[in-house]
C-alpha cells in the first residue's frame, strides 16, 4: 500500500510526485519506459510560454500564466539552465496583423507583458526575420527539460518518495476504499505486482485515456470524453554552414491557425544557441512511431519557414528528431481544455485524470502539480 501512485514520469507527473511526496506518507511514481521522460515531455521545443494564446478563462492560460512564474523561480533555485530570450509571435499583411493587435489586447486583460513594434525596429533588431510588425513576449523563456525532470526526481526521492521505471499498468480497479493496480515489473521472477493506493494520479500523457479507461465499461462516457487524437510533428536543425549564416536571437513565431492545433513551424533556440524550426503536423493513429517518414514535403516546411526568415533553403535544414503531442481536440475540431479532474463525481474518489496535456504541460507541470495537490488535500 502507497498513499499516492503517480502514473507517468513525465515532467508533470515527477512534479505532482515532487508536490505529493512533500506531505506526510508515502508517494509512488511509475513509468513504463526505462527512465523518466522519454515521451512528449524531451521531445518538444523546450519553450518556457507566456500564456498569451488561449481563452482567458481556460485551464491551459491559468496554469500556464502560473507554471510560467512557479517554473523560472524553481529553476533559478535548483539551478536548473534556462534563459528567458524573449519571443516575436510576426504578422505578415493585414488580416495577421488584426490578430497581432487582437493578441496585444488579449495579453493586456491577462495581464501578460507584451508590445507589438513596427517592421523597421523588428527589421532593425533581427535583420534576418521578415515582419511587418511583431508582438514582443518578453516572458518567454527556454529550458533545458532533461535538468528540470532531473531536478523534480531528486527533490521527489529527497522528500521520501520512490520512482519506478519499466512499471506498466496491465489492469485497475476500485476495490474496498482504494485503487487495485495491477503491474508489470520487469522482472522475470516476479513479473506482476499489486500495487494499492487511496490516490491515483493519472498523469500517464499519451496513454492518459487508456489508463482511464481501465475503470470504466464500454459504454462509459470517459471513453469519448477523454479520447485522445495523436499529432506528430518533425523539428528540423540547421546544417553547420547554415547555423554561422543565420543568426538570430530569440524565439520566432508565425500567427497560429484559428483553432491553434499548432502554433505553426516556429523558430526555437537551444541553450547554446542553434537554431530550430518546427514542429509540423501529422494526423496519426500511433502514439509509439517516432519515425520521420511521411509529413509535410520539405520544400513545404521551407516555404512555412521562409514567410519570417528569407534567407532559409532546403539544403540548410536536416531532420532533428520528432515528437508525438496526445490533444483532445481532433482534427478539424474546436480548442480543447487541459482535463485536470478529481473524478469524485463519477464515483471514483480520490482517483486524479490529467488528459490532454499537450502544449503548454512542460511550461504548466508546477502549477498543474499545485492544483492536484489542492484537489486532493
Amino acid at each position: 500500500m502507497v498513499d499516492h501512485l503517480v502514473i507517468g514520469a513525465g515532467v508533470v507527473g515527477l512534479a505532482a510526485g515532487r508536490q505529493l511526496a512533500q506531505r506526510s506518507g508515502s508517494t509512488l511514481v511509475i513509468d513504463k519506459n526505462r527512465q523518466f521522460g522519454m515521451e512528449t515531455s524531451s521531445r518538444n521545443s523546450e519553450v518556457i510560454h507566456a500564456g498569451i494564446y488561449y481563452p482567458r478563462d481556460s485551464l491551459r492560460t491559468r496554469v500556464c500564466i502560473e507554471g510560467k512564474h512557479r517554473l523560472y523561480e524553481y529553476c533559478q533555485q535548483q539551478g536548473v539552465s534556462h534563459q528567458r530570450v524573449g519571443k516575436w509571435v510576426v504578422a505578415q499583411g493585414n488580416e495577421q496583423l488584426e490578430y497581432l493587435y487582437a493578441l496585444r489586447r488579449h495579453c493586456a486583460e491577462l495581464g501578460v507583458p507584451a508590445e507589438i513594434i513596427g517592421s523597421a525596429a523588428a527589421l532593425k533588431e533581427e535583420p534576418l526575420v521578415r515582419a511587418d510588425a511583431a508582438l514582443v513576449s518578453p516572458t518567454t523563456g527556454i529550458v533545458d527539460s532533461h535538468e528540470l525532470m532531473s531536478a523534480l526526481l531528486r527533490d521527489l526521492t529527497e522528500s521520501g518518495g520512490t520512482f519506478a521505471p519499466n512499471t506498466s499498468v496491465v489492469a485497475m480497479q476500485r476495490d474496498r476504499g482504494s485503487y487495485k493496480v495491477l503491474v508489470t515489473t520487469g522482472d522475470p521472477e516476479t513479473p506482476f505486482m499489486a500495487i494499492r493506493a487511496p490516490v491515483v494520479v493519472n498523469a500517464a500523457g499519451l496513454w492518459a485515456d487508456r489508463i482511464a479507461n481501465m475503470l470504466v465499461p464500454d459504454s462509459h462516457p470517459w471513453r469519448e470524453q477523454y479520447r485522445l487524437h495523436f499529432a506528430k510533428g518533425r523539428y528540423y536543425v540547421l546544417d553547420a554552414g547554415a547555423s554561422a549564416r543565420l543568426r538570430v536571437c530569440r524565439l520566432v513565431y508565425p500567427v497560429p491557425d484559428k483553432n491553434i492545433v499548432s502554433l505553426g513551424t516556429h523558430l526555437t533556440l537551444d541553450l547554446a544557441g542553434s537554431i530550430r524550426f518546427g514542429p509540423d503536423v501529422e494526423w496519426t493513429a500511433s502514439n509509439t512511431n517516432y519515425e520521420p517518414e511521411g509529413g509535410a514535403p520539405i520544400e513545404e516546411v521551407v516555404r512555412a519557414i521562409n514567410t519570417y526568415l528569407p534567407a532559409v533553403r532546403s539544403e540548410d535544414l536536416g531532420l532533428g528528431y520528432t515528437g508525438i503531442r496526445p490533444k483532445l481536440q481532433q482534427p478539424g475540431g474546436a480548442f480543447c481544455d487541459f482535463v485536470i479532474r478529481e473524478e469524485s463525481g463519477a464515483g471514483m474518489p480520490g482517483f486524479v485524470n490529467l488528459v490532454g496535456l499537450e502544449s503548454p504541460g512542460l511550461t504548466s507541470s508546477m502549477a498543474i502539480a499545485s492544483m492536484v495537490d489542492r484537489i486532493l488535500h
